[in-house]
């Protein structure tokens, strides 16, 4: 099978297409077929080496696709079975051998390639506005990166249960993008822009919620947007860590929580994975939550892919074709895709 493989950390280049042979199923695995899998931020950590993982290996933890066979033991799945799964290793390849009681059924009528580009920012969405910071009807909570992928999905998240969100984006067309899935206000990074707005918003009062995933850059303005016992939850680091602070400034602040979460600690058994992945996917199947897949590179682009992705230049999900028909150029579509021409392979 056609697979990418990281054989040393480094940059975008070190993503190989390379021959592996198909792997066969053990006991309670099955092995699934890939119609698309889902680029995230945190397949860069691993290819960079800020997160360790030992060498060789197939990144991508998240795609969906068909079950082709199953090994012995398996009762959650069947072959012919089509599903999803987020946190799992392996998924830049035609197949991927994975634990059957950590895939989730995709309900009829949605395509693979959506589930693909929902199940992994779709449950950290789903988990940032429904268990770190239950979000209420009135609460005005801040978005950053708002046009990405987790920031498109949380902010129609919020707007489900009666929030209003404010998000953040570096240009025009992220801008434009945020307020497309339902933003009330979008300021760009300059220094007072978003304090401005929040003030303007919740008559001084502050922000229920920051959801940050930007990290060591926003922190500091992302701390002085809330109101007293907000919550500032940074899931991920995208622009840098953040660095040690004395817990003094939560008191100064107004007794304000800060938290990094974790998607893993959001689906620790499969009854969790099954009752939240269902509630993402079934939103998506009926409507109330667009998915706009922004870019759709070849599997055999992943380095393009990875390349867009650090350039800030993507717009909402990214996803690779991982079947060996070629992957269809973006066209708008009812999953809200945007006209973008996908690299086609190195």
């Amino acid at each position: 099978m056609k697979a990418i493989q990281v054989s040393r950390a480094g940059g975008p280049e070190v993503l190989e297409l390379v021959d592996l042979p198909r792997p066969s199923p053990r006991a309670g695995e099955a092995l699934v077929r890939l119609a698309a899998a889902g680029v995230n931020y945190v397949d860069v950590y691993f290819r960079s080496g800020l997160y360790s993982k030992e060498l060789p290996f197939v990144p991508g933890q998240e795609g969906a696709g068909t079950v082709v066979e199953v090994g012995p033991g398996v009762r959650e799945v069947a072959v012919g079975d089509v599903v999803a799964w987020a946190n799992l290793p392996g998924s830049y390849a035609e197949y991927a051998l994975l634990s059957a009681d950590r895939l989730v059924p995709v309900p009829d009528g949605l395509a693979p390639e959506l589930a693909a580009a929902t199940l992994l920012q779709g449950m950290t969405a789903h988990y940032l506005c429904h268990d770190t910071c239950p979000v209420r009807a009135g609460d005005t909570v801040v978005v950053h990166a708002a046009a990405g992928g987790v920031g498109m999905l949380l902010t129609q998240l919020v707007r489900l249960r009666g929030g209003t969100v404010i998000g953040t984006a570096s240009t025009g067309a992220k801008a434009e993008a945020a307020r497309a899935a339902g933003a009330a206000e979008v300021v760009d990074y300059r220094p007072g822009a978003l304090l401005e707005a929040v003030r303007r918003h919740t008559g001084g009062l502050g922000a229920a919620a920051v959801f940050d995933g930007i990290g060591g850059p926003t922190f500091d303005e992302s701390l002085a947007a809330l109101r007293p016992r907000g919550v500032l939850a940074v899931y991920g680091q995208s622009g840098g860590a953040v660095p040690p602070f004395d817990l003094q400034r939560l008191n100064a602040a107004g007794s304000v929580y800060v938290t990094r979460p974790n998607l893993t600690h959001h689906i620790q058994d499969r009854p969790e994975l099954l009752r939240r992945g269902a509630a993402v996917l079934q939103l998506v199947r009926d409507g109330r939550l667009r998915v706009r897949i922004g870019q759709r590179f070849a599997l055999s682009a992943a380095s393009d892919a990875h390349a867009a992705l650090e350039a800030r230049t993507t717009i909402a999900k990214t996803v690779l074709a991982c079947s060996s028909t070629p992957p269809r150029q973006c066209v708008p579509a009812a999953s809200g895709g945007i006209s973008r021409r996908a690299g086609s392979g190195r």
